[in-house]
């Protein structure tokens, strides 16, 4: 398993930016990719932006061209710049990691991954119109 811990959120008036971070623990040898996830209330976890193993990320069409998601494999840490922050982007912001893929299995420590997913507990960030 992997433990995730966000950090980062905040208040912010609309215009402005924030920097996410997602510090990975645990067996993230096996982490095939990660990404940040949203949620308001009454509302569907959406995708906000993660990798790919294209190497190229996906973002939700909203936030393309706004947000940059980022990544430093010595320590582990994900991140996620948000620009040009909207009051409607107002959620909690879970970090997800997927440890092996379907096609691919990763084997660490005696356990064994194949796509299996962790998540965060969030990170609230609210956009002051």
């Amino acid at each position: 398993q992997v433990q995730l811990v966000e950090s980062g959120g905040g208040l912010v008036q609309a215009g402005g930016s924030l920097r996410l971070s997602c510090a990975a623990s645990g067996d993230t040898i096996c982490i095939s990719d990660m990404g940040w996830y949203r949620q308001a209330p009454g509302e569907e976890r959406e995708l906000v932006a993660r990798s790919t193993s294209g190497g190229m990320p996906d973002y939700a069409d909203s936030v393309k061209g706004r947000f940059t998601i980022s990544g430093d494999n010595a320590s582990n840490t994900v991140y996620l710049q948000m620009n040009t922050l909207k009051p409607e982007e107002t959620a909690d912001y879970y970090c997800n990691a997927r440890l092996g893929t379907v096609q691919t299995m990763c084997r660490v420590g005696g356990r064994n991954y194949y796509g299996v997913t962790f998540w965060g507990k969030g990170t609230p960030v609210t956009v002051s119109s």
